[in-house]
C-alpha cells in the first residue's frame, strides 16, 4: 500500500509521500513515489503515484522520454501545454494507455491499476493539485478542500480536516502532512519511512525545500514524539464525567 498526499495553501504546495511498496508479508521494498519535472522559466510539476509499481515506473519513463525529445520548436509531453488541466488530461491519457498495454494480464485477472496526484505550477497560472483516476480523468482540489490525498487515507485526513485551511502557512502545512504520515503509519504497517517531503512556494518553478525523514531522523523524532505526548495531555484534560468529579 502507500500514503500519499498534496496540500495547495496561498503560499503554494506541500508535496508528501511513503516509499513502501508491499506485495506480500514476505515482499516489502523501498521505492520513491514522488518524480519532479522541471521546465526553466516555464513550469515545475510534482507527481505523486499509487497503485501498481509497474504501471507507475512505466509512466514515469515515457513522461521523462517526451521531456527528452521536447525541443523549444517542437514541444513535448509536459512542455507543450500552457494549463494544468491539460497537463493532468495528458497523463491520465498515458496511464491509460500504459495500462492497456498489458490488456492481456487484466484478462487473467491482474490489476494494474494506478491513482495519481499531480501538482505545480505554470508561469502566469496559480499553483494547482489534481487527483487522477486509474479511467484517466481527474479532479482539482478547492478552496473548501485544499488537500489531496492517495492510497491508505483515511488515518491522516482527520489532522488535515482540523488544521489545513487555504491560508495555512507552507511550514505549517508541512508540518501538517508529516503528522499525517505518522498517524497513518501508526495504524498501518504498509505504510513506512522514509518520508519524502517537498516544500514549493508559488512562483520560484523550484522547490524552496526538499526533505527526507527515516525514522530515527531528529527533526521527525522529536515532532512525532511532541505530537504523541500532546495528544495524550489533551486527551487527560477533557472534562470529566459529572459523577467522576
Amino acid at each position: 500500500m502507500t500514503y500519499c498526499l498534496a496540500i495547495a495553501v496561498d503560499s503554494g504546495i506541500v508535496f508528501a509521500s511513503d516509499s513502501r511498496t508491499n506485495a506480500g508479508v514476505d515482499n516489502v521494498n523501498t521505492y520513491p513515489k514522488m518524480y519532479t519535472y522541471s521546465i526553466p522559466d516555464k513550469a515545475y510539476f510534482v507527481l505523486l503515484t499509487s497503485g501498481n509499481l509497474a504501471t507507475t515506473q512505466a509512466l514515469v519513463r515515457h513522461i521523462e522520454r517526451d521531456l527528452q525529445e521536447s525541443t523549444e520548436d517542437e514541444p513535448k509531453g509536459l512542455a507543450a501545454y500552457d494549463d494544468m488541466s491539460d497537463v493532468a488530461s495528458y497523463i491520465g491519457t498515458l496511464s491509460v494507455n500504459t495500462k492497456n498495454y498489458y490488456k492481456h494480464d487484466l484478462q487473467q485477472g491482474a490489476n494494474f491499476d494506478c491513482t495519481l496526484i499531480l501538482g505545480g505550477q505554470i508561469k502566469g497560472q496559480p499553483c494547482e493539485i489534481f487527483m487522477i483516476y486509474p479511467e484517466g480523468n481527474y479532479i482539482q482540489s478547492s478552496p473548501y478542500a485544499p488537500f489531496l490525498q492517495i492510497g491508505e487515507t483515511k488515518y491522516g485526513k482527520p489532522i488535515l480536516d482540523r488544521v489545513i485551511k487555504h491560508n495555512t502557512s507552507l511550514e505549517a502545512a508541512a508540518r501538517c502532512a508529516l503528522v499525517s504520515l505518522d498517524s497513518t503509519m501508526r495504524s498501518n504497517l504498509s505504510v513506512a519511512p522514509p518520508f519524502d517531503l517537498m516544500m514549493y512556494q508559488k512562483d520560484r518553478f523550484e522547490p524552496a525545500h526538499v526533505m527526507r525523514y527515516k525514522l530515527n531522523s531528529p527533526y521527525y523524532a522529536t515532532l512525532r514524539k511532541r505530537w504523541g505526548e500532546g495528544l495524550i495531555d489533551l486527551f487527560n484534560d477533557l472534562p470529566l464525567f459529572e459523577w467522576e468529579k
